[in-house]
């Protein structure tokens, strides 16, 4: 430590003043550089590296967005149709309050409402309006591989609110914007026809907003939605993957995300690039909240749907095709993680159903929905149970007696056998389910094994049972490549 000294009698004390010192010119260029290397070694990498954005020209003031994305969320919320669940809609606030928090400065706008609604539909959707207000298709949650993934649309999103990106292209389209164009450019991001619904009543015409974007602005907002979520702790690669992930699981046609956000063929590269200029490392990995989340999704399979559940006469339709027009299973595989606690391959054209404890997989066709519950013909599940008892035997037949409550036709054909299951001890038990909701009989087959926590991890696999012998070896494959990392 250098402490100062004082003038006058004191100075014979010091030792002879360096050369610097002799200079004042000499001495403050010193000075100066050894602020400036103080401030790059305290500077972030990341505000050194990171690419730099502006708001680009706007017209409309701040106030002119928050009234125009109040308006437009206001007309269609009549239409949408919106989730009601408490628990959902808590957690994707409270991601989406983690990125807003994340905007750099100086896209930090006051007056700004951001909040976050879920919206009931199956396609593989997410918008923003002007102001804040942010809609994300449960489609779009559950086409996501990780919580990282699905921030990464909603930071895209936040980003375009951020970067003012609506007012902006309605200042470039001024001269040709009408505000009663505002219905049909509000239907055309839906997919709708809600030309009638949303009102003419803004001054800016809002509508322009909805427009696709142009590309230099879908490059900025993933530019800069990457930063976003570097600073909230993801991994900003999580964008780019999210793309891969959703432009793969669209369908032939193109998921309605990325047809109405232009998709250059160097896109996943420079955010990945950007990725690599923000160095972010110690990423979140734990998604344990968005698994729970994406169970809780209207739709999907309750944790008492086990194999055949249903009754009466109703007949379900499952999936696009029904019984008897089921894919066989893919000679393709693909690994599938589940949390922190197992690995296992599974065919790459059985689509994944999560529930609060298992999750399922099942060809288009091997499921449905009987009395808001789902039924499968077809299909394999891994699960964890919370039972009263460490000891195998017994807890395994706790898990059976539970199977048997949900499925009145469930008959045990013989006993409890001791088999093995990723190396450790396990049992197995197969079962004949006489379906009433699908009007066959189906081969179940049940494997369990204790995890060092004391609960019980299970596989169950379901077919018709004319049909067992065309999947059994698709089943022991995927039995045998499970790896339990607990």
């Amino acid at each position: 430590m250098h402490k100062q000294t004082k003038s006058g009698s004191d100075a014979a004390l010091r030792p002879a003043a360096p050369i610097a010192q002799t200079n004042p010119s000499i001495r403050w260029v010193s000075i100066f550089i050894a602020v400036l290397v103080a401030v790059l070694v305290a500077a972030p990498i990341t505000a050194l590296t990171q690419t730099r954005l502006s708001l680009r020209k706007n017209k409309y003031s701040l106030e002119q967005d928050v009234q125009v994305g109040r308006q437009v969320a206001a007309e269609l919320e009549k239409e949408l149709r919106l989730l009601r669940n408490s628990q959902i809609e808590s957690y994707i606030s409270r991601v989406g309050g983690g990125l807003v928090e994340s905007i750099p400065r100086e896209f930090q706008h006051n007056g700004f409402d951001y909040h976050f609604k879920v919206v009931d539909a199956k396609e593989i959707n997410a918008f923003a309006l002007p102001g804040g207000p942010m809609y994300l298709n449960t489609g779009m949650i559950i086409a996501a591989k990780t919580e990282g993934e699905m921030a990464g649309v909603m930071a895209h999103e936040i980003a375009h609110v951020a970067l003012r990106h609506g007012t902006a292209q309605a200042t470039r389209a001024a001269p040709y914007q009408t505000a009663g164009a505002l219905g049909q450019i509000a239907g055309a991001i839906l997919g709708g026809t809600l030309g009638g619904i949303v009102g003419a009543g803004s001054q800016i015409g809002a509508g322009a907003y909805l427009l696709k974007f142009s590309r230099e602005f879908e490059t900025e907002a993933d530019i800069l939605g990457a930063q976003i979520l570097a600073n909230a702790g993801y991994d900003p690669r999580d964008l780019a993957e999210m793309f891969r992930t959703i432009q793969q699981q669209g369908g032939g046609g193109g998921p309605e995300f990325l047809s109405s956000h232009p998709n250059p063929a160097n896109r996943y590269q420079r955010i990945e690039q950007e990725a690599r200029l923000l160095r972010v490392s110690n990423t979140r990995t734990d998604n344990r909240d968005f698994e729970r989340t994406k169970s809780l999704i209207g739709g999907l399979p309750s944790t008492a749907a086990a194999p055949g559940r249903g009754s009466g006469n109703d007949r379900p339709e499952l999936g696009r095709g029904g019984i008897g027009r089921v894919e066989p299973p893919s000679g393709r595989f693909r690994q599938y993680s589940g949390s922190d606690v197992f690995r296992a391959q599974v065919p790459d054209n059985w689509r994944e159903l999560p529930t609060d404890s298992n999750v399922w997989f099942a060809p288009e066709g091997g499921y449905g929905q009987v009395r808001q519950q789902t039924v499968f013909s077809h299909a394999v599940s891994f699960g964890l149970e919370r039972t009263q008892s460490r000891d195998l035997q017994r807890a395994t037949q706790e898990l059976i007696a539970r199977f048997a409550q949900g499925n009145p036709g469930l008959q045990q054909s013989g006993s409890v056998r001791r088999n093995t299951l990723a190396g450790r001890t396990a049992n197995y038990a197969a079962f004949v389910n006489n379906s009433e909701a699908l009007g066959i009989q189906q081969t179940v087959e049940i494997y369990t094994t204790m995890l060092r926590s004391g609960d019980l991890f299970y596989i169950v696999t379901v077919t018709p049972r004319n049909e067992y012998r065309n999947y059994q070896r698709t089943f022991q494959y995927i039995t045998q490549s499970l790896q339990l990392r607990d």
